[in-house]
């Protein structure tokens, strides 16, 4: 913002200076609009500093683990990287279109095949969604992480990466109650509550491997996720484990 003197002036405008806004569309323009641009879309007040990204209390999303219907269908999000790589799984209750967020896979410093194990542990039917720059990225031995993982057997799409667009989706679903948290999931606890924006607006690029997980599953669990295939539900039509769901 440029500094003003007497030779600059600035002017602010908002909903409440504008005739053609009725109170009802204030409230509806209002409710869809992340908190921490609503002081700048209806006062015309510059608000980008730092805050949480997500300020939806974690009691608000946090439910006991349950059995997981085979029939809902499943993906996950995935976030590569040496220092930190991170899945994080999600079942789609259609009928009431919640996501529900049943376990994680989180660890450091480790080669892509021992990664790879783990999240075919969980399901090696489950599709994931990628972050698309993982295709140029390397690790020790230069390979690229997207065909590299293809290669470990799992079965990855490529996430769009629009980071603002894809911050607002998950935003409205949890402002609407339609993502839900097993509360097993200490590690996504723990970055959710330190995922924010620095004083320039800018989201904080440290301790967000999960929350980039979270993005990436949201933007595409409706094209990819599929349920338990008929070879893995059991006589009883139980699923493996009644905690997590696979």
């Amino acid at each position: 913002m440029p500094e003003i003197s007497k030779s600059k002036f600035l002017v602010t405008a908002g909903w409440n200076d504008v005739p053609h806004l009725d109170e009802d569309t204030k409230e509806e323009l209002l409710a869809a609009t992340p908190p921490h641009l609503r002081d700048a879309r209806s006062k015309g007040i510059p608000s980008l500093g730092a805050g949480a990204i997500y300020p939806i209390p974690l009691d608000d999303i946090l439910v006991d683990p349950f059995q997981i219907p085979a029939y809902w269908p499943r993906a996950y999000g995935f976030d590569v990287g040496w220092n930190r790589t991170a899945a994080l799984f999600g079942a789609w209750d259609r009928d009431v279109d919640c996501l529900y967020l049943y376990t994680e896979h989180y660890r450091g410093e480790a080669e892509p095949s021992i990664h790879a194990t783990a999240i075919r542990a969980r399901g090696d039917w489950i599709p994931g969604a990628i972050d698309p720059g993982s295709r140029g990225r390397a690790q020790k031995d230069g390979a690229q992480l997207f065909y590299n993982y293809q290669q470990l057997g799992l079965r990855l799409n490529l996430a769009p990466n629009a980071v603002d667009a894809g911050l607002y989706d998950v935003w409205e679903r949890l402002s609407t109650g339609r993502i839900k948290v097993f509360r097993t999931l200490q590690n996504f606890q723990a970055e959710y509550r330190l995922y924010r924006r620095d004083e320039k607006g800018r989201v904080v690029k440290e301790f967000d491997h999960l929350m980039d997980a979270l993005r990436y599953l949201v933007a595409c669990y409706r094209s990819i996720a599929i349920p338990v295939p008929a070879r893995k539900t059991s006589s009883s039509g139980r699923v493996g484990d009644p905690t997590v769901g696979y």
